[in-house]
């Protein structure tokens, strides 16, 4: 709203009067978002604390973190109400949709908390947002229950981040972006015009189609206004591809740093990372049997040693990603506490296959954290909770998501 607007009426004009919504908008805080999902579990009694509270006991998973508890807070108990059980959990991971085990003919999914946030923040960073994965699956969704396509190679994000093209490259994108923008006029035209000649249900369809159409617009458009503008420098070398695909534990590294960029660069505030699960060794010392194998224990005390060292490893992982946020600044404050870390499984209990109790990490954000927050499993507050304290620390008007109830309990910035 200008000063100079009036109200009018009857032959009269009146000034308005000072209002806040005369005042220039304010550059908030930048808050970012980063969602890993490790797909095969982590084995509960080397993660969770015995004890509630601030003053638990460190188990061997969490030992490697000791330097930065006040900086994350463990949840258990915690997850999605009505999801069944088994690896296909994993497309409600980050939705919450109720399914009673996955059929491809009938589930749909709804919008996944990354996405939700990519609408609301879109035009902010030159990428609304990063999916990455491992296995050529990622676990974000769109607003009409699609999975978004993941990206598996660091090399190519990186040069999606960080590389320009040469001019004739940049302008060959824009004249892309342009042509996709004006084949999309032209499709919504015709959608349009064949409206009074179809029934209500498909009117409706119609309808989706069209939004889903503006909403690619918007992005086409936000797309080319950010081809014309230098992308960030950094000091950094490309990655290099992992080569072994059992190597589970550099495939996370190698996806953490690029996140850490990414963030350092403000070139997006939202990623996800679907880890991998493979059934190859990965190469771990005292390893021998593939990851999914030993993350299907049946409780043999050899599967369970091996395990351990696997996941122990992943955790030291997950402590460098957090160090180096910590130690990275942004405007004098650490980046980390402008940074939500969400680490969890769509599995408590991979050798079971359960979905309850589900292992989580949340680190991070300007949350105060330095404790084990244990809700009872028998009747937890759905998981949703989390995503909504999430998306209002990201500064969004969100009260509900997915099975949500409302906000997390027990969370604090």
């Amino acid at each position: 709203m200008k000063r100079r607007d009036f109200l009018r009426g009857a032959g009269v004009a009146l000034a308005l009067p000072a209002l806040d919504a005369f005042a220039l908008p304010r550059a908030g805080v930048p808050r970012r978002m980063l969602c890993v999902c490790a797909p095969l579990g982590i084995h509960p009694p080397n993660f969770f604390p015995a004890q509630a509270g601030k003053d638990y006991a460190l188990t061997p998973y969490l030992e490697p973190l000791k330097e930065l508890r006040d900086d994350f807070t463990v949840l258990s108990g915690l997850s999605h109400p009505d999801v069944a059980s088994g690896h296909d959990s994993g497309y409600s991971f980050l939705t919450g949709a109720h399914h009673s085990g996955f059929m491809r003919g009938s589930f749909r999914n709804t919008i996944s908390v990354d996405q939700l946030a990519a609408e609301k923040l879109e035009g902010q960073t030159r990428f609304p947002s990063l999916v990455l994965g491992c296995e050529g699956v990622g676990m974000s969704w769109t607003r009409s229950g699609a999975l978004v396509p993941c990206e598996n190679f660091p090399s190519s994000v990186f040069a999606r981040l960080f590389l320009d093209g040469s001019a004739e490259e940049v302008e060959a994108q824009r004249r892309r972006l342009r042509h996709g923008r004006s084949i999309l006029d032209q499709v919504r035209e015709e959608v349009r015009g064949m409206g009074s000649a179809v029934g209500a249900a498909d009117r409706e369809k119609l309808e989706e189609y069209v939004t889903s159409v503006r909403e690619l617009e918007r992005r086409l458009a936000s797309s080319e206004a950010w081809s014309t503008k230098p992308k960030p420098k950094v000091d950094a070398k490309p990655p290099q591809n992992a080569t072994n695909n059992a190597d589970v534990i550099g495939k996370a590294r190698l996806w953490f740093d690029l996140t850490r960029l990414a963030f350092q660069t403000d070139s997006t505030r939202l990623v996800t990372i679907m880890l991998m699960g493979p059934s190859a060794v990965p190469p771990v010392p005292g390893v021998s049997m593939g990851h999914h194998d030993l993350s299907h224990h049946g409780q043999d005390p050899g599967k369970l040693e091996q395990l351990r060292k696997v996941e122990l490893e992943l955790m030291k992982a997950v402590g460098e990603l957090l160090t180096g946020l910590k130690e990275s600044k942004e405007e004098g404050a650490p980046l980390l506490d402008r940074t939500m870390l969400f680490f969890s499984s769509n599995l408590g209990n991979a050798s079971s296959h359960a979905t309850t109790n589900l292992p989580v990490l949340f680190a991070g954000g300007g949350f105060k954290h330095g404790q084990h927050l244990a809700f009872d499993p028998k009747s937890p507050p759905p998981l949703c909770n989390l995503f909504v304290s999430m998306l209002q620390r990201l500064g969004l008007e969100e009260d509900r998501f997915g099975s949500s109830t409302g906000t997390l309990t027990g969370l604090r910035t």
